[in-house]
């Protein structure tokens, strides 16, 4: 799970794929913060992709450094905890320009049943679960 931490941070930018009944939904993220031994990401409530995470937890994370790729199906659970989310916040404080802990939209969620696949051009896929 480290690894998985340690390789979004570094990419600063990574893509959520969810559903929006059988259309698939992408787009770009960059929060992911370790809290409690989870991986989070940070959404408003307010947004479609929160919407459709509630319809269907499933998602997938994809980014990309260079030659490498990283890989992560999963499910995104909801922790409406204010500690939760304040660790998010005090992770990246420019949020607290749009978001807050106690605001009702701010919202996180942390990765769970997760195969996270490492993968390059060069070098076979490394699967990891978590």
């Amino acid at each position: 799970m480290n690894r998985v931490y340690e390789f979004l941070k570094k990419a600063g930018t990574y893509y959520l794929a969810t559903m929006e009944g059988d259309q698939p939904r992408v787009r770009p993220f960059g929060t992911i913060n370790l809290f409690e031994g989870k991986l989070y990401i940070q959404m408003g409530k307010v947004k479609n992709v929160s919407k459709q995470l509630a319809a269907n937890p499933k998602a997938e994370i994809c980014a990309c450094i260079g030659g490498e790729w990283l890989r992560v199906a999963c499910e995104l659970i909801e922790d409406e905890r204010f500690e939760a989310k304040k660790a998010m916040l005090d992770a990246y404080p420019h949020l607290r320009n749009m978001y807050s802990e106690d605001d009702g939209n701010t919202q996180v969620l942390y990765i769970q049943n997760a195969t996270a696949t490492f993968s390059s051009f060069a070098a076979a896929p490394e699967t990891v679960t978590f």
